[in-house]
């Protein structure tokens, strides 16, 4: 297995074997480009002994990547696996412990479109092929590498490795873009559940292991997920919604436009936009111009370059020293002047601000790992080559976490009734020109109307990220 030798850390109270931990789950790999292979098990018992040398050293294809320290020497490639719940069948697990796995996960991702806003033109119906059946896939192999050879060199030793255990059904790839940014132009994977205390600074409270993998404390009082039977199976592992979102780049900017010229001509332009704060905005742009960045700041939370709007509402560019990208909360912006509160950070993290259930502040947080996909889009040539992003949500319970910010907090706004109603503006699901979004000011709301859904599914499946000791009770079936 690639990672150092085994080490146990106390993180939270609880101590966690690292050596135990697929390494996509707690950090980072910080890897310029990623392949996500969609494989169908075909031959069982090729299959688990494919398994058992991926954890062994001196296999002649990628070791299963873990969690511990590298040290000075990282892996060139990193590789994980995620199995899904026919995937656990296919593998051999019996039917009486597959079905001890929680319910989310048994359906599957297709079977609770309703539950994350898959429908329209985001239904599987639309997905790629390679989704649409879902008791056809069985496991999500992951790469991460800096250069496309290394991933073709990986692939091919994992297919020479596997021989005929599995046959791949396809294939997802992307790449990181300058600055971490995305299709829409923001800086993304700023704010994270923070499980160290190395990790960079978060002012929100270090997340309980339980956030993220099974069998540890949760940031719910006296709450521990269930494990399956037997808990091996389940110990140190971890859920992972993996979605392929495209991005209609073409109507956010689009959208910005129109915005942007309402705002101008309402009787609050100057107070969104107070002049002479154009060049702190957009350095050598026009009034309009600044004005698109104020809407786009405006329904994210942040400026594009990460500034967030809480601190820094008419400033995009502070001076560098006094800048912090996470460290602020809504107990600075009450009354949503500076950030609204239908913005897409906002309600996807509330940080302490008041919502409706408190006890959920801090208690969905989910772990993000996102590369985009496609080329990058270019305003003044536009084109209508898909792009998108390929993200992994990770979690220790899909229904109570990931669905419930998706469907509760993204698509009906229910954590606070000013936005109950109303989705979000970014990823919502605003289909035909239906979308609304408020934008608060002194004088009263600024309502903007007429946007449509800028993010789409493409694919997806629930998988588990099972743990090394899990892995080895697979491959000893």
């Amino acid at each position: 297995m690639v990672g150092a030798q085994p080490a146990r850390e106390t993180i939270g109270g609880e101590t966690i074997d690292l050596a135990d931990v697929q390494g996509n789950i707690l950090r980072g790999y910080h890897k310029a480009r990623v392949r996500h292979l969609s494989v169908q098990v075909v031959d069982a018992q090729k299959a688990r002994g494919w398994l058992k040398a991926t954890l062994s050293p001196g296999a002649a294809f990628p070791q299963i990547t873990i969690a511990s320290h590298w040290g000075q020497h990282p892996p060139d490639v990193c590789f994980n696996l995620g199995v899904t719940f026919t995937g656990l069948k296919a593998l051999g697990v019996p039917g009486s412990t597959a079905d001890s796995f929680p319910e989310a996960f048994r359906e599957g991702m297709a079977a609770r479109s309703q539950y994350v806003g898959d429908w329209d033109n985001s239904a599987p119906s639309n997905w790629q092929a390679w989704f649409q059946d879902a008791n056809a896939l069985h496991l999500v192999l992951t790469l991460h590498a800096n250069t496309v050879e290394l991933l073709d060199q990986a692939e091919a030793a994992i297919a020479s490795g596997a021989g005929q255990a599995f046959r791949i059904l396809g294939r997802n790839e992307g790449y990181q873009f300058a600055g971490d940014r995305v299709h829409f132009g923001y800086r993304d994977s700023i704010s994270q559940p923070r499980f160290f205390k190395s990790q960079a600074f978060d002012d929100q409270p270090i997340a309980p292991l339980g956030t993220v993998l099974l069998g540890y404390k949760t940031a719910m009082e006296q709450l521990r997920w269930s494990l399956p039977d037997p808990p091996v199976l389940g110990l140190n592992g971890a859920f992972n919604a993996f979605r392929v979102l495209e991005q209609d780049v073409a109507g956010f900017e689009a959208f910005l436009d129109r915005a942007a010229d309402q705002l101008m001509k309402s009787s609050a332009a100057n107070e969104l936009l107070p002049p002479g704060s154009e060049q702190k905005i957009l350095p050598g742009g026009t009034r309009l111009e600044a004005m698109r960045e104020v809407v786009a700041a405006k329904v994210t939370g942040r400026w594009r370059n990460g500034t967030p709007i809480t601190l820094w509402p008419h400033d995009a560019n502070p001076d560098p020293s006094s800048v912090t990208a996470n460290n602020f909360d809504y107990s600075e912006d009450a009354d949503g002047l500076k950030c609204p509160f239908g913005a897409h950070i906002r309600r996807t993290n509330p940080r302490s601000a008041k919502i409706v259930q408190r006890v959920s502040n801090h208690t969905r947080r989910i772990v993000r790992r996102g590369f985009p996909y496609g080329p990058a889009f270019d305003r003044t040539h536009p084109d209508s080559i898909e792009r998108g992003l390929l993200g992994n949500f990770l979690c220790a319970n899909l229904a109570a976490q990931y669905e419930a910010i998706q469907y509760d907090w993204i698509n009906l706004g229910l954590q606070d009734p000013r936005i109950t109603g109303t989705n979000d503006p970014l990823l919502g699901a605003n289909e035909g020109d239906v979308g609304v979004f408020d934008i608060l000011t002194g004088s009263g709301p600024v309502r903007i109307r007429g946007f449509s859904r800028f993010v789409r599914t493409r694919g997806g499946a629930y998988t588990f990220l099972p743990s090394i000791s899990a892995m080895r009770w697979i491959a000893s079936l």
